[in-house]
């Protein structure tokens, strides 16, 4: 594939991401191609051929949800600290875009998940997550309880601090935190995930590919809806939130064989981004 058109997103938190993105663009320019520049916020996603998204994890969830309805392809270059959706570290950028331009690539593709919030048998709100979907409590530290079904059929009703219900791609993140498996990056299952449950069931489940799930909050308190890590959405008691397989897909850029996943594992899991020694 010939590419003419590309797009370069980067995070004013990064520092350096703008003078990394400079230096891309004049590659790319002199290659013959047409590039854009700017910060997320900025950036109007339609026609390009590809994306190179600067920055770190956040960075790449943004990326996704900017690309997914266009279909365009994601080439990940981290600047952060973890780094678990991105294969490219930030002094490996001209040998990935060499590989890019001649073609010797394949793509990921990853699930996203589509979450409705229903109210009193109207639809409210529906979003799209590339991570995860949380219910949780809010502030006050007192269990919610969870009404959960999946295909229609009765699970449990879970008294815990919340549920978590992951992608693939967000095994890696908060599930992986709250004791949930790791799940190879093109599955598309969801993953649920309990947080402190009380004489609730504890494990976590892999449900089946095309499964939806049904969680209806009853909480006399507060309880909060979070996608992706945004700003949480305040949740009445009885409001039912739906989730499903979303109807997009992320295509990210590797360039390793599809084995990379495994083998990055163990490196990854022995690196705590608390920790500081790898810096922004």
């Amino acid at each position: 594939m010939k590419f003419h058109k590309v797009v370069i997103g980067t995070h004013p938190k990064f520092k350096d991401a703008s003078k990394i993105a400079e230096q891309i663009a004049h590659l790319l320019i002199r290659k013959g191609l047409e590039v854009e520049v700017g910060i997320f916020s900025n950036l109007k996603i339609g026609d390009q051929d590809f994306l190179i998204a600067l920055g770190g994890d956040g960075t790449m969830l943004r990326a996704g949800h900017l690309c997914a309805p266009s279909e365009i392809p994601i080439l990940g270059i981290n600047l952060g600290k973890f780094g678990f959706p991105t294969e490219i570290d930030r002094s490996e950028w001209k040998e990935a875009l060499q590989l890019l331009l001649k073609g010797e690539y394949w793509l990921e593709k990853r699930m996203m998940l589509n979450v409705t919030q229903w109210r009193l048998g109207k639809k409210i709100g529906q979003w799209e997550a590339l991570n995860d979907a949380v219910i949780s409590r809010g502030r006050i530290v007192r269990p919610i309880h969870l009404e959960t079904h999946v295909d229609g059929r009765f699970l449990s009703t879970y008294v815990a601090d919340g549920i978590i219900l992951s992608t693939p791609t967000g095994s890696t993140a908060y599930a992986l935190a709250a004791g949930g498996p790791i799940l190879p990056p093109e599955l598309r299952n969801i993953l649920l995930v309990p947080l402190a449950p009380h004489l609730s069931i504890e494990r976590a489940i892999v449900l089946a590919e095309g499964a939806v799930v049904s969680i209806e909050t009853h909480t006399d308190h507060e309880a909060v809806l979070s996608i992706d890590g945004q700003s949480p959405l305040n949740l009445r008691r009885d409001d039912r939130i739906e989730v499903r397989s979303g109807e997009h897909i992320v295509r990210f850029i590797r360039f390793e064989d599809p084995g990379y996943f495994y083998r990055n594992l163990t490196p990854h899991m022995n690196r705590n981004p608390s920790i500081g020694k790898n810096n922004d």
